[in-house]
């Protein structure tokens, strides 16, 4: 049974009701990873994107943890798999895993790490995939070769930043700037500073008549975005542009908090989908906090909106680690089974945490 339990469990830590709101957000983010760890999602290869989201929370645990078992279980991943990404060339989503290969190797400047990566953008940026976004079979059949749906722009831009931050050349991070602003002209709401999922989504309502903006799409958008933002250079011409539409998001999508902490599945329309919903929220925290930690955000405006979010992700964490209200694999508002668990939804709780934490560090508090 002991092996099946994660190492801050063995030391006796309770996540209990009680202690959560005062225990330190990256001793709780350790336990989820390790819970997740332990109970791998069979039903998804190790290099689909549903994993390669964890990873990325793995991968700012790691960074964070003072034990090695997060690198470690990063790095074995890696060797496992041969360092390659998921089989298809141009999908944004069998590109993401390269986010963390790139983490890795700036670690340890073992080239095999983006080796196949390298050799998978150079094939990209030669032969491009054009820019079509139309989310339709019928008109478009590459419609999934461009980054034609919102999630695109977690799964793929930041991989290619980061393969720049590997190598020095620059010209992975200027495709993926190229490619962001191509995508955000298309499916982002200059009025509502939110994102449509895809086009199929442009005429469609909520019941209350309002646009369908998903929650946990947006959350993409926005945990990309703050990616994006790490990577890019303080000089470079784009960075304003990044910073307005950060700041842009920001303030709506913290104008539409539930007053419970959590954001619903339909962000305009709560009230059709009043479940508690964790991935889409954990982001949105991760994001927030984000920015919180670097200036980008007031202090005044954001923190009590993080506060709320993370108070309200920890009544979804169990004794043991696991997180719930998870919804599962999607592209709309839904109902789904609230005991639900994701690793994804894990990844977006990994990464809050880990942004939480700098948080406490920095604000007391109140």
């Amino acid at each position: 049974m002991k092996a099946l339990l994660g190492p801050a469990l063995l030391l006796g830590l309770a996540l209990g009701p009680a202690v959560r709101a005062d225990t330190d957000p990256l001793t709780i983010a350790e336990v989820a990873a390790d819970w997740q760890l332990a109970h791998p999602a069979a039903k998804y290869t190790a290099l689909e994107w549903e994993n390669a989201a964890f990873y990325a929370g793995l991968e700012a645990v790691a960074e964070h943890s003072r034990s090695l078992r997060f690198h470690e279980a990063l790095v074995r991943v890696g060797e496992a798999n041969g360092w390659q990404l998921g089989p298809r060339v141009y999908h944004a989503d069998d590109q993401a895993v390269g986010q963390t290969y790139a983490d890795l190797y700036r670690q340890s400047r073992d080239p095999r790490m983006i080796a196949p990566m390298k050799a998978r953008f150079d094939h990209v940026l030669v032969a491009p995939p054009g820019d079509d976004l139309r989310f339709d079979p019928a008109v478009n059949p590459r419609f999934l070769d461009t980054w034609s749906w919102c999630d695109a722009l977690f799964m793929a831009p930041p991989a290619f930043a980061k393969l720049t931050q590997a190598t020095g050349d620059t010209k992975y991070l200027q495709y993926a700037v190229k490619r962001w602003w191509v995508t955000s002209a298309f499916l982002y709401d200059p009025t509502e500073h939110l994102y449509f999922r895809d086009s199929s989504y442009f005429a469609r309502r909520e019941r209350n008549g309002r646009k369908i903006f998903w929650s946990r799409g947006n959350g993409w958008v926005m945990a990309g975005l703050v990616r994006m933002l790490q990577v890019l250079p303080v000089d470079h011409p784009d960075r304003p542009r990044f910073l307005q539409q950060f700041r842009e998001m920001a303030y709506r999508i913290a104008a539409v908090q539930s007053p419970d902490g959590f954001w619903r599945s339909s962000l305009l329309d709560p009230y059709s989908y009043p479940m508690q919903e964790t991935s889409g929220t954990g982001f949105h925290t991760y994001a927030l906090a984000w920015g919180l930690n670097n200036g980008v955000l007031d202090r005044a405006t954001y923190y009590p909106v993080v506060k709320r979010a993370w108070r309200a992700l920890l009544t979804c964490v169990r004794d043991d680690g696991e997180l719930t209200h998870v919804q599962p694999v999607g592209a709309t508002p839904v109902a789904f089974d609230p005991h639900s668990t994701e690793p994804f939804g894990v990844g977006a709780f990994l990464l809050a945490g880990t942004e939480v934490a700098q948080v406490r560090l920095t604000f007391a508090t109140p």
